[in-house]
């Protein structure tokens, strides 16, 4: 399926067999939650696997740990606790298994994370009992380092990968290509490399445009360029784009992939960034409506006179 396409869920909530409880709060106060809805679930008959560094805290039974391929590999869904953050750590590991990832929201925005920690077993009751959800799928990206002909690094991001320099306050020159062909140079603070699902993240904040989820499609959005003429540019999802930098560039260079990893490069060194084989599948609730997210999100609704 390509990207944002939904899968149907005629009675799929019954293949919900075992359920994985994972996402790292803040706060040792929001750990309750946890065992509390691990309580919830295995009193409703589900067999729950609990991130291992979590369910260690919680005193779970041993046979209820597991890390995170562990999970992947036998659980049908994962119920992510926190904020976008977890999400995103998580998705980029149980995307390369057959398993949706439901969010229940404990940071701050929440685009990723569905579920109203207030509401959270009312709606889980609607999910897993009565079916009422659908899922959809989300591509994400690859990002490789090539030297001397071999790949040394590569990593996932489901938001987005962002050529930088690894110290602050300079700039790198660079050439990026599309498809093999010469797209564009460029002298700027970086580029980011989004995916629809990335494209209300760090891609929005530095100007780029917001993405439908079902678009296959990537936005390479320049970071302070040092030209007035350089424009955010929305690619076909399937293209695949490789950098190359001159040889005057600082010596310290980084691709990070949502923030969360860094991988390190050199000039001499070309960066391939491209959709993985592997998909998120985001489990919503049947009222999801991605328009009221951003609408709430972003603050675009007004009280009427």
């Amino acid at each position: 399926m390509s990207n944002g396409n939904l899968i149907d869920n005629n009675e799929l909530h019954i293949s919900f067999h075992t359920i994985g409880l994972v996402g790292k709060p803040r706060k040792d106060i929001n750990l309750q939650m946890h065992k509390n809805l691990f309580q919830w679930l295995s009193e409703r008959g589900y067999n729950v696997l609990v991130e291992k560094a979590i369910g260690e805290r919680l005193g779970l039974p041993f046979h209820h740990l597991a890390e995170l391929d562990e999970i992947g590999r036998l659980a049908q869904l994962a119920i992510v606790i926190g904020g976008d953050g977890n999400m995103l750590g998580r998705a980029r590991i149980l995307a390369k298994y057959d398993i949706a990832l439901i969010g229940i929201n404990r940071g701050n925005l929440g685009f990723l994370t569905d579920i109203d920690p207030k509401n959270a077993y009312a709606q889980l009751e609607a999910c897993l009992k009565h079916g009422e959800f659908f899922v959809e799928e989300r591509f994400i990206l690859e990002a490789a380092v090539e030297r001397e002909g071999n790949i040394i690094a590569r990593s996932y991001a489901v938001n987005e990968a962002v050529i930088h320099p690894a110290k602050i306050a300079h700039m790198i020159d660079f050439h990026v290509y599309i498809n093999h062909k010469l797209a564009f140079s460029q002298r700027s603070d970086g580029l980011i490399i989004s995916t629809p699902t990335g494209s209300t993240a760090y891609s929005l904040s530095a100007g780029g445009p917001i993405l439908m989820p079902q678009l296959n499609a990537l936005s390479l959005v320049p970071m302070f360029p040092h030209t007035l003429s350089s424009r955010p540019l929305v690619i076909d999802g399937d293209q695949r784009i490789s950098i190359r930098f001159a040889e005057d560039n600082t010596s310290q260079l980084e691709v990070g992939c949502d923030s969360q990893i860094a991988l390190s490069f050199t000039p001499d060194d070309v960066v391939h960034v491209y959709k993985s084989e592997h998909k998120l599948r985001l489990l919503h609730l049947k009222s999801y409506n991605y328009y009221k997210v951003l609408s709430s999100k972003l603050g675009w609704l007004r009280n009427s006179a």
